[in-house]
């Protein structure tokens, strides 16, 4: 069953690049991720572009993506131009903006770290004095609670085997985000990260960088996406770029350090919370262990939220009940991963 779902998607997408005129380009395949997309890189003589394929029904609209990536780049900011679109099969054909995504960058010259992130942080802040797009969901304090409840429902029963009751989690989580995190909100793009950010060098100004993955953008707090950014799931930012980029980004938006130091924690909390339980339910639900490698990180930039004093009630709910991803926990974990 799977194997026809795959041939009739390839089927379906060289009609749509034959229709494009892109049917006899060379095909790679690019990149996946934790959702259903997929990505081919094409070539066509001396021309590149990118094939997204997002299954419909699977929780991506394309028709998003367009309208975030045209929103973008009314501001000035490189999100990738639409070639051409097939929305009821779920295809665009976009443009291609290369492979330097900021971690490779880095990677390759430490030296750039600050300077790329603080370009990213100034991307953030254009984009937050900009009104936003019209109908975004805005979700409330205690739906980002209920968000990050997948630290029990999936993190914690995975290794513990049992259930808990998460409504006094969620209630101590929304009122910890409604007392230092709701506030007037912003448009936020929430997997604002080094894997899915570019640097175009050869570009000017905001311009220079890249950005991917942001059809799921909504209302929200105007440091959920420097959290996303400063504490990243899949690299360790060091603790003098972290400090130097909030700094920068707190003293653009006129932020005391207090409210502003408070507001970071709690947002990093759900943050880290969510993602514990999200890793573990792509590795039990879709068969993705890949991710459990990253828990470890994520668990320490939890600890470092839930250290702030404004956090102490729910630091003392986590405590008790989330247990700490030791190796032999994360195997566990891994053991339940469902064989191709």
């Amino acid at each position: 069953m799977a194997g026809a779902r795959m041939t009739m998607r390839k089927d379906l997408s060289q009609a749509f690049l034959t229709h494009a005129g892109w049917g006899s380009a060379a095909r790679a395949f690019l990149s996946g991720d934790a959702s259903d997309r997929s990505y081919d890189r094409l070539h066509r003589g001396d021309e590149t572009a990118v094939l997204m394929d997002a299954p419909p029904g699977k929780g991506d609209d394309p028709a998003d993506f367009i309208a975030i990536a045209d929103h973008l780049r009314g501001l000035g900011l490189s999100a990738p131009a639409i070639l051409a679109r097939d929305l009821p099969n779920g295809f665009l054909l976009l443009e291609d903006l290369g492979d330097a995504v900021y971690a490779r960058v880095i990677d390759a010259d430490p030296a750039q770290e600050l300077p790329l992130y603080q370009a990213a942080a100034d991307v953030l802040l254009r984009l937050q004095a900009a009104p936003p797009p019209p109908a975004l969901p805005d979700l409330q304090a205690a739906d980002w609670a209920e968000a990050a409840a997948f630290a029990l429902d999936w993190y914690r029963w995975s290794i513990t085997g049992e259930r808990v009751e998460t409504t006094p989690f969620i209630a101590c989580l929304t009122d910890c985000l409604a007392r230092h995190a709701d506030g007037p909100r912003v448009m936020i793009l929430r997997d604002y990260h080094a894997e899915n950010l570019l640097w175009l060098p050869e570009r000017a100004g905001l311009a220079r960088v890249g950005l991917l993955d942001f059809q799921l953008a909504q209302m929200g707090q105007p440091a959920y996406d420097l959290v996303s950014l400063l504490q990243d799931a899949r690299r360790d930012v060091s603790a003098q770029i972290e400090a130097a980029i909030c700094s920068r980004f707190r003293d653009a938006n006129g932020t005391t350090d207090a409210a502003f130091a408070a507001s970071y924690a709690a947002l990093g909390a759900q943050r880290a919370l969510r993602i514990l339980g999200i890793f573990a339910r792509l590795c039990i639900h879709a068969g993705k262990p890949g991710y459990l490698r990253l828990m470890p990180r994520v668990w320490g930039q939890l600890q470092r939220n839930l250290a702030h004093p404004a956090l102490a009630p729910l630091a003392t709910l986590c405590a008790d009940l989330l247990p700490p991803p030791t190796p032999d926990r994360l195997a566990r974990i891994a053991a339940q991963c469902p064989t191709p």
